[in-house]
């Protein structure tokens, strides 16, 4: 089993929780001006991020899905 060099840039417990998160949702999560409406979207905007701009960003789709 591989494993993509940008699932390596999140932690498995913040992988666990946005698929949980973008599992069958409808309405869209907004960080940084771009919406995100699916795991994988959100995923490829992550990876692109420098580590602490990543864990705010992931931290905020967290805290818009409560």
């Amino acid at each position: 089993m591989d494993i993509a060099e940008d699932d390596l840039a999140l932690s498995r417990a913040k992988r666990r929780a946005l698929r949980r998160i973008y599992n069958g949702r409808t309405v869209p999560i907004v960080v940084g001006g771009r919406e995100f409406l699916t795991f994988r979207q959100a995923k490829a905007f992550l990876a692109g991020l420098p580590a602490p701009e990543r864990d705010a960003a992931c931290a905020e789709m967290i805290a818009q899905a409560k």
